[in-house]
């Protein structure tokens, strides 16, 4: 019952706190023969490292991840994957003003009233470092998915400021620090974020996380949804408060006729789907469409701005939180969301190839 495990064939527990001199992660059930070193893992672990700009916090972190087991000769051996990052510079001193204090919006005050003891320090185990681990297990995912699927994330929303999908352009990613496809939303969200870190404020965000190249036949009937594997991943991950699926909320707004995905046959042979409102989900099982999913991260807690809260003595106080945040934790969440995406459909492709090997890899409709 530690629950700091997800997955069921692909399986994956992480350990280390924020301000401790380690974290890890274990991953079990990766297949045998495929291609893994450092290398293959540290890009994505740099997508996510702190102060690569102004607009995250400025702990400096290198998070540089050494495999000490489950290789031999670069190539993965069927056995556990051990992960370890070190923790080099962390700054516990900025917590000691609040250490006897429960901050508004963190999860303090309900680590308290649980265990009874709680690592104060950057907020132990409730950190969002924890999640360099998860972006190093996504990449150990993607080795299991293979080259034919891509997984991409983008930030769609700064607060209510959304970006254009007429504009949408992939490559933009690269061109700005909020993983954002629009050019003209990140030339807007730049000013406003400079703004709100100078005021010592911060806002929310919403991902989207796209996975093109998936297999039909992921997932399963009742109580081994896709979507809803997917879901629970992303509500794990530190400040999200939302999910959804496809067109999600949206679709409530919707008739019958508008929300249907038709259906024709390609050329090929194949189903041709001439939309995708589902998100690439039907009855909990993958169409073989893109899987689209969507999360809202609430905005950082950690502000300057006094707030009313409470010690662990029952005293009434006002707390601002000193340190270094990120005044959208939405930014860095991008590449944690591809990261549990692929951790998700790397476990539901074990679990779906043993138990229908041989299941179709594309939309074609089997010969009766």
């Amino acid at each position: 019952m530690s629950h700091n495990s997800f997955g069921h064939l692909f399986r994956v527990t992480t350990w280390g706190e924020s301000h401790g001199p380690a974290i890890g992660g274990v991953v079990d059930g990766c297949p045998p023969g495929l291609a893994l070193t450092e290398a293959d893992i540290q890009p994505w672990l740099d997508r996510r490292r702190p102060g690569q700009s102004k607009f995250v916090t400025q702990r400096q972190e290198p998070d540089e991840v050494r495999i000490l087991s489950g290789t031999f000769e670069g190539l993965t051996t069927g056995t556990p994957i051990s992960l370890f990052i070190e923790n080099k510079d962390q700054r516990s001193k900025d917590y000691g003003e609040i250490k006897d204090s429960f901050r508004p919006g963190h999860a303090d005050l309900a680590y308290h009233l649980k265990y009874g003891v709680r690592d104060y320090r950057g907020g132990g185990r409730a950190s969002a470092r924890e999640t360099a681990m998860r972006v190093a297990a996504g990449a150990v995912a993607r080795r299991v998915l293979g080259s034919g699927v891509t997984i991409r994330g983008a930030m769609v929303a700064m607060g209510e400021d959304t970006v254009d999908r007429a504009a949408w352009d992939w490559a933009a990613l690269e061109e700005n620090s909020f993983f954002c496809p629009d050019r003209a939303a990140a030339a807007r969200w730049e000013e406003r974020l400079l703004a709100l870190r100078k005021s010592g404020s911060s806002i929310g965000a919403v991902i989207e996380v796209v996975a093109e190249g998936v297999p039909p036949g992921l997932g399963a009937p009742i109580y081994g949804k896709l979507d809803a594997e997917i879901a629970a991943a992303f509500m794990s991950i530190n400040a999200v408060k939302g999910v959804e699926i496809g067109d999600g909320f949206a679709s409530a707004t919707l008739t019958g006729e508008a929300n249907a995905d038709e259906m024709r046959m390609a050329p090929d042979g194949t189903v041709d789907f001439l939309s995708n409102r589902a998100g690439g989900v039907l009855g909990g099982i993958s169409t073989g469409q893109p899987v689209v999913a969507r999360f809202a991260v609430k905005p950082t807690s950690s502000i300057l701005t006094p707030r009313r809260a409470v010690d662990r003595h029952g005293q009434e106080v006002e707390l601002t939180t000193k340190g270094r945040h990120d005044p959208c934790v939405g930014i860095r969440a991008v590449p944690v969301g591809e990261a549990m995406m692929a951790c998700v459909l790397a476990d539901a492709l074990l679990r779906h190839r043993a138990q229908v090997p041989d299941a179709p890899t594309k939309t074609r409709l089997p010969r009766n």
